[in-house]
């Protein structure tokens, strides 16, 4: 979701930044505008990533995906010991 949300993120702000109504800008994209419309308002749920990033591609963002190892977890701590109490 991270991925799509960043997308839709960096579209909105490409969008904006042409400075034209949202039919130009749809059209520009080959989409409607109502598609555009739901883009602009962030329904990010209602486009697919590769939907997503063929759109970036028309609006002329570079995208770049880094996969990495997954970390180790966390060493476990071990319980500190209990000293009886002497009564």
């Amino acid at each position: 979701m991270t991925l799509r949300s960043n997308l839709m993120t960096a579209l909105r702000h490409e969008v904006k930044r042409w400075n034209v109504t949202q039919a130009e800008a749809a059209a520009r994209l080959g989409i409607s505008q109502p598609r555009l419309n739901k883009l602009v308002k962030g329904r990010f749920n209602e486009f697919r990533l590769d939907t997503l990033a063929e759109l970036a591609s028309k609006a002329g963002l570079t995208l770049r995906m880094t996969i990495a190892a997954p970390k180790p977890p966390p060493k476990k701590k071990r319980a500190a010991e209990k000293t009886p109490v002497a009564a």
